[in-house]
């Protein structure tokens, strides 16, 4: 089955040591991610975040009521963390984020992998339009937490993972 990625950056006008701590808190997911997919973090406060944690989510995908469950596959404050599904739509996803002072505050980058149940059709009709919506989202609601002086470097835009 064919995979997919998404590779975003944004510089955010904050110091990692701000920026971070909003990330190593699960439920603030809840705030980057858009209205229409009703996200609801399951897992009782307080979620401890480290490697191995397990967290699920419920959420609605075209109102399809949906269960999803990751693992925090690695933990490595305030630079990276890796978040990975264990059940849910997809078939994988794989979602690193990256975090790394440049010019005054902190470039945040999001690489995800991902194989869409239904394939790369499913992935055309449905999948990439969304996953490129829910980024663009996640984007412009950090802006708004973290200043206005925030610079998207490029939109995001889903692509067949290169061949291995």
């Amino acid at each position: 089955m064919k995979e997919f990625t998404l590779q975003t950056e944004l510089w955010l006008p904050r110091p990692m040591d701000e920026v971070f701590p909003f990330f190593a808190e699960a439920r603030n997911l809840e705030a980057i991610t858009p209205p229409w997919l009703r996200f609801e973090v399951l897992t009782p406060a307080p979620i401890e975040m480290r490697a191995g944690a397990w967290i699920d989510y419920r959420l609605r995908v075209h109102g399809v009521p949906l269960r999803w469950s990751t693992e925090i596959a690695e933990w490595q404050p305030p630079h990276r963390f890796v978040d990975v599904q264990l059940r849910g739509p997809y078939t994988l996803w794989h979602h690193t984020h990256t975090f790394e002072t440049r010019d005054g505050g902190t470039l945040c980058g999001d690489l995800v992998r991902y194989r869409p149940r239904g394939g790369a059709l499913i992935h055309w009709l449905f999948v990439r339009r969304d996953v490129e919506r829910i980024f663009q989202f996640r984007a412009q609601r950090l802006k708004e937490l973290f200043g206005g002086d925030a610079v998207e470097k490029g939109k995001a835009r889903c692509h067949p993972a290169a061949a291995a």
